[in-house]
């Protein structure tokens, strides 16, 4: 791992089990769980990075990979850390409108989603005083169903609430923070330390990159460039300017298997930018020998440590830092109680814990300078810190339902 790669210089697909787990988190397979998904990443060369995701204490660990676009001067040769998150809504919500459905008796339904992320960022990356935020999400669920349209309204409130992925949107956290300056832990005094032991430094932990399992089950194009690219030419915005920039991020998913192989295609409402789509597997019975692919569970995780180490990435250019080799480890715990039968399934997630890795020539206050600006303009720092209900249609065979989606009622 000493030197740096390209993502395509492997040769590998873009994302694939590397590890084998004993068991499938129980935040997968059960009603009342916690569990924590374990990212380490890395930075490779320009804007691609690396991370391999393991799915909680017992499950199987996913090796993934991310860029940026060409509009800051990315390759875009694998999906941009937004549509990770974007992704990973979509799948664990059909994956709790599947359980439920099957919980209280209901046949399968055939489900389509729409769901838009909207972030802004105000400030400059020249004088590193800028600020990331979020909005509302909006999500449109699209149900062909044989149950009444009350039952089918009940059942995506219900999921809604039951999604710890959703919960990343709905519950405020306020999120801690490691940093090792050259192989040794400081204290962080800007924003809030953590006081979980010494992470192992993912450049000690994967010696040699990481590689494709034998013998698994992975599904074909596990993430995928779709070939469909925004109309419009490329604007470059790398430059650092004080601007305020307002960012889109849509998806569209749909079910491949109706047990819970899901496909979500991703884009970035931007003129030039590529579509990439994810597979998930979502299925509650699979044993973890038989999984076909990551969880939606496990691309939230991979989104947050991606779009942060993005975040670093462009103030270590703009702010000229002699700092590089930039790698995190990150603890993200999510969590399931009550039951799914009587409406009281409720998904949510702890403050997510980061273990900053850097080497560089900057004193400490530097380092840790570079750390709270790139977490200051994180947007999805910005979307765990602040609570964001979403907006919620449902349409019903066709026909859109008038009920209110009371999504705000499911307290953090």
């Amino acid at each position: 791992m000493s030197t740096p790669e390209t993502i395509d210089s492997s040769g590998y697909p873009l994302a694939f089990k590397m590890r084998q787990g004993g068991a499938r988190s129980p935040l997968l397979t059960t009603e009342k769980a916690r569990d924590v998904f374990v990212a380490e990443a890395r930075s490779l060369t320009s804007y691609q990075k690396e991370a391999v995701v393991t799915e909680g204490a017992g499950g199987s660990a996913w090796r993934m990979t991310t860029d940026e676009g060409k509009h800051i001067k990315g390759t875009d040769l694998a999906p941009f850390p937004l549509g990770f998150y974007n992704a990973g809504l979509h799948a664990d919500l059909l994956r709790r409108i599947l359980v439920i459905a099957r919980v209280r008796g209901m046949a399968l339904p055939d489900v389509e989603i729409k769901l838009q992320n909207f972030y802004y960022l105000d400030g400059s990356f020249v004088r590193g005083d800028g600020v990331g935020g979020a909005e509302p999400a909006k999500i449109d669920v699209k149900i062909q169903s044989e149950s009444p349209p009350d039952q089918v309204a009940a059942l995506v409130e219900a999921a809604v609430r039951a999604s710890p992925a959703l919960a990343t949107m709905r519950s405020a956290v306020t999120n801690t923070f490691a940093i090792y300056i050259n192989g040794r832990r400081r204290e962080v005094t800007t924003l809030k330390n953590s006081t979980e032991p010494d992470a192992a430094d993912p450049f000690l932990t994967y010696r040699q990159p990481p590689s494709p399992l034998d013998g698994t089950n992975d599904l074909p194009d596990l993430i995928r460039k779709t070939g469909e690219v925004r109309d419009g030419d490329i604007v470059d915005v790398s430059d650092g300017t004080i601007r305020r920039l307002v960012r889109t991020v849509t998806g569209t998913s749909r079910l491949l298997d109706p047990a819970g192989i899901t496909e979500t295609d991703t884009w970035l409402e931007i003129p030039g930018l590529s579509h990439f789509a994810f597979k998930t597997d979502e299925r509650a019975a699979v044993e973890a020998a038989d999984e076909g692919g990551p969880s939606g569970l496990a691309l939230i995780a991979a989104g947050i440590v991606f779009c942060y180490m993005t975040q670093l990435s462009r103030y270590i250019l703009h702010q000229k830092f002699d700092i590089s080799g930039v790698r995190i480890v990150q603890h993200t715990p999510f969590a399931l109680t009550g039951s799914a039968a009587d409406g009281t399934w409720t998904g949510s997630i702890e403050p997510v814990d980061t273990h900053l890795f850097l080497n560089g020539g900057e004193d400490d206050a530097a380092h840790e300078r570079l750390m709270t600006i790139a977490a200051n303009t994180c947007y999805l720092h910005a979307t765990l810190s602040a609570q964001l209900d979403p907006m919620v249609s449902i349409e019903h065979n066709g026909k859109l339902l008038t009920r209110p989606v009371d999504i705000a009622a499911t307290g953090d």
